[in-house]
């Protein structure tokens, strides 16, 4: 890798249908503090669009951000409905303690399953919730080996994939629990 990378994410941006619900999650259920509204009048797209766009910080200084706009012509444009899945979502690194704390929160709100649910990957500990938007988002916690584990990932990443793509679609995560007797 000779070329510089990004050094952090600065905002990943989404579309809310409502933003006083969407502040109560983030920064009374999560703790993200809100730290910017942004109220703007744009010409953008052909049509000059009100809107409102508000960011939640997170401890490396990015931030989550949402958006929701005044005509709901321009709502529906660009906020269509974000699809449930869990293959779509955003994982936020936190700490053994932040971890807790969110769970806390969370069931303390009155989010339950299918609203919320943990999965032991292993390599990390993932708290999973949906956000008043439909999106989920993810709390991973590294397992305490992560070092040695992304050392292991990162010398075959590449040979794994091309394995994978090649129709091989055996395991390789040896450090989830139903896999350390294989």
């Amino acid at each position: 890798m000779s070329a510089k990378l990004p050094s952090r994410l600065h905002h990943t941006a989404y579309v809310t249908k409502d933003l006083e619900a969407t502040r109560r999650f983030y920064e009374d259920v999560i703790g993200l503090p809100l730290v910017a509204t942004w109220c703007e009048k744009d010409e953008l797209f052909g049509k000059e669009r009100t809107y409102c766009h508000c960011f939640f910080a997170l401890a490396d200084g990015g931030a989550l951000a949402f958006f929701q706009f005044a005509d709901p012509e321009d709502q529906a444009q660009f906020g269509p409905e974000i699809p449930f899945s869990p293959f779509h979502h955003i994982a936020l690194n936190v700490d053994a303690q932040a971890q807790k704390g969110i769970e806390d929160r969370i069931k303390a709100a009155g989010y339950a399953e299918p609203q919320t649910f943990v999965l032991e990957h292993g390599y990390c500990r993932s708290v999973y919730v949906v956000d008043p938007n439909g999106m989920i988002v993810e709390f991973c916690r590294d397992a305490p080996e992560a070092e040695k584990i992304n050392a292991q990932r990162l010398t075959d990443a590449h040979s794994e994939l091309k394995r994978w793509l090649a129709g091989d679609h055996r395991n390789n995560n040896m450090y989830r629990s139903e896999h350390a007797a294989e």
